[in-house]
């Protein structure tokens, strides 16, 4: 997930290991896109290669019009969000307590 985000041209790109502070995944994918139509195309490049890789998708949540979605692989979770939202929801923040994995800037 975290190369292919790279290789799409994500941006700020957080990998967090949450097991030690919440019982209902193991690590969020945090990263942000420079506008809607990148978002999109992120998810749907996401959902695809994870798919094409037998891993399902649980569970999705936004859309690209209102900045953030979010993509459940039940032990990971991955946010996208647009730079504005990223900064407003701020989770690298919120979960400060995680050891981070893996970060791309």
């Amino acid at each position: 997930m975290v190369e292919l985000a790279s290789e799409k041209q994500a941006e700020d790109i957080a990998m967090l290991d949450i097991r030690r502070l919440a019982g209902f995944a193991d690590y969020f994918v945090i990263m942000s896109a420079e506008s809607r139509r990148q978002l999109e195309s992120l998810q749907e490049d996401i959902v695809k290669a994870l798919k094409d890789s037998g891993i399902a998708l649980h569970h999705r949540e936004g859309t690209a019009q209102s900045g953030w979605i979010l993509l459940d692989y039940s032990d990971v979770v991955v946010h996208l969000f647009g730079t504005e939202e990223r900064e407003y929801y701020s989770l690298d923040q919120l979960w400060a307590g995680a050891a981070q994995v893996v970060r791309i800037l």
